[in-house]
């Protein structure tokens, strides 16, 4: 089982996407694995403050019990490669399923989608996942709250017990 994002905050919305990587990863009895970026393409292409640096974002998804995270460079290099190049990287990796979000897009000017990894991976696309005010629990969300001063419900969002420690 491999769940692909970058998983900045690493909050509740992502902990799901992870924890039902782990968990079907059991019942398969194959390896769960992560595959995530650093930078993420966000602060990449519009320097959006990064709620996780690479290695907080690595120890908090090591406490999902998650076997490896692959962690991509992403790089200029990175971000102009066309979507079949990410297609052959994950093929050799022998998914037995890739957890992804619904937005999740690949490749030189976002031209992969879920549809075009459904061609060769089965794939479980995850749902968003909402907070108890029914709002979209995002990376985006936090970030906006933080620059409010909203520390309390950020921390709620990101799920882990002192927030962004």
């Amino acid at each position: 089982m491999i769940a692909i994002g970058a998983f900045d905050g690493v909050h509740k919305g992502h902990q799901a996407v992870i924890k039902q990587a782990v968990e079907k990863s059991r019942i398969c009895q194959v390896p769960s694995v992560i595959y995530t970026f650093d930078p993420p393409p966000r602060h990449f292409f519009r320097g959006v403050q990064i709620l996780t640096p690479i290695q907080e974002k690595v120890n908090r998804i090591a406490k999902l019990d998650v076997d490896y995270v692959i962690i991509a460079s992403f790089t200029e290099w990175y971000a102009t490669r066309p979507p079949e190049d990410f297609i052959c990287e994950l093929s050799k990796l022998n998914p037995v399923e890739v957890n992804v979000g619904s937005d999740f897009h690949f490749g030189k000017n976002r031209e992969g989608d879920v549809n075009l990894l459904e061609q060769y991976f089965p794939i479980n696309m995850m749902p968003p996942v909402y907070c108890k005010s029914g709002k979209l629990i995002s990376s985006t969300r936090i970030r906006q709250l933080i620059s409010e001063g909203d520390f309390q419900q950020s921390y709620s969002l990101l799920g882990w017990r002192t927030g962004m420690e």
